[in-house]
């Protein structure tokens, strides 16, 4: 049966994704260049011109356009809609797992902050401070009912689900593991990278962290021998890892159970 309620909450859902979308390109292309999130306006990259209500409507603001800037005709990047669709895509999917819960809501920005810290990495071989900073703090702001809890008695729907321990397990071990990594490497890991799995241990757990690092290096290894094989890369290259362990926390956030349920009936 059609559920029109249902779709209009999705819609919402959605529509919300592609304006925090269209925000996450804002973060990408202003913060590794050190400059405001707010101000100035959003302008053309090319002649500065600023960017009026029609031009800043995600996805279909760049449709109504044709991709191109009405002022000095300088083809715009279909990274802006791509990023945009796909933090829409992120939203919606995100809320089909978890409902309206403060898992969809601890998730979500995890899997937000990666994506950004992500398309940095691919594009200047950076992982932000800052952005890792933000997603500790909110980490730390949706555990703190946690602790309260002990305290005084707290509703259920504001304590996030788990042992508290295990975000400080997630982070020691996802951090002890890269600084292992960097420090033997003598810096072929890079010390972002660390950084990056400190955050994703304290969302994540000891055992989500655990799958990250086999995910991620898995993918890594993958992708490397693949370009090496067709010419793109070399021994002495490296490649941003960041995308890698995103992605990896992205599968074992959505199939994470599934994953170890699976590994536990081989053995």
């Amino acid at each position: 049966m059609f559920n029109s309620d249902q779709l209009l909450i999705n819609t919402i859902i959605f529509i919300v994704g592609l304006c925090f979308g269209s925000f996450l390109n804002v973060i990408i292309y202003r913060l590794p260049r050190q400059l405001s999130l707010v101000s100035p306006p959003s302008r053309c990259p090319a002649c500065s011109k600023k960017l009026g209500f029609v031009e800043l409507l995600p996805v279909i603001g760049y449709l109504l356009i044709r991709g191109r800037c009405r002022q000095c005709n300088i083809k715009i990047s279909p990274r802006y809609p791509v990023i945009e669709l796909a933090t829409g895509l992120l939203f919606l999917f995100t809320y089909f797992h978890f409902l309206f819960s403060l898992q969809f809501f601890i998730y979500l920005t995890l899997l937000f902050i990666l994506f950004g810290i992500a398309m940095i990495d691919l594009a200047h071989r950076i992982v932000p401070n800052s952005l890792v900073a933000a997603g500790l703090v909110a980490g730390f702001l949706f555990n703190l009912p946690r602790f309260v809890n002990y305290l005084i008695d707290l509703p259920a729907w504001i304590i996030a689900q788990g042992d508290p321990l295990d975000a400080l397990y997630g982070m020691l071990f996802g951090g002890g593991i890269m600084l292992i990594i960097f420090l033997v490497s003598r810096g072929g890991m890079g010390a972002g990278d660390l950084k990056l799995m400190v955050l994703i241990g304290f969302y994540l757990g000891l055992r989500g962290t655990a799958l990250v690092l086999l995910l991620g290096f898995m993918m890594g290894a993958l992708i490397g021998v693949t370009f090496m094989i067709l010419g793109k890369l070399t021994r002495k290259d490296a490649l941003p890892f960041a995308p890698f362990l995103s992605l990896a926390a992205l599968i074992e956030v959505f199939q994470g159970e599934q994953i170890w349920n699976w590994y536990i009936n081989l053995l």
